[in-house]
């Protein structure tokens, strides 16, 4: 797919934060680690391009098993790394819940 430069793998566990105004939930993927220096590598560079997005996020291809979809991921400032949110059909497909280590691949 143009526009995606960069390639990286990353296994972690999908944790779901609840909360918000409305009370839903969402399921995400912490990316740690040189992984996620790669990531702020390329928003750092984004950024002194003038092409960086809302709230420093990148986007990105995101591959968990056989499902592909275009997302964005998201800097953290808990802990330095990126938040990858993993919609519901994906982990339907993936058989994948709350717990579950996770191998991604990433293009961004």
């Amino acid at each position: 797919m143009s526009g995606y430069d960069e390639h990286l793998r990353h296994t972690a566990r999908l944790w779901r934060w609840t909360g918000g105004a409305n009370g839903g939930s969402w399921h995400f993927v912490t990316i740690d680690g040189a992984a996620a220096e790669a990531l702020s590598g390329t928003a750092l560079m984004r950024k002194l391009e003038g092409t960086s997005r809302g709230f420093g996020s990148l986007k990105v291809e995101a591959r968990i098993g056989g499902s592909t979809f275009a997302t964005s991921v998201f800097p953290s400032k808990a802990d330095g790394g990126w938040l990858l949110p993993v919609k519901a059909a994906v982990r339907k497909a993936e058989g994948i819940g709350e717990g579950d280590e996770v191998e991604i691949s990433l293009r961004f």
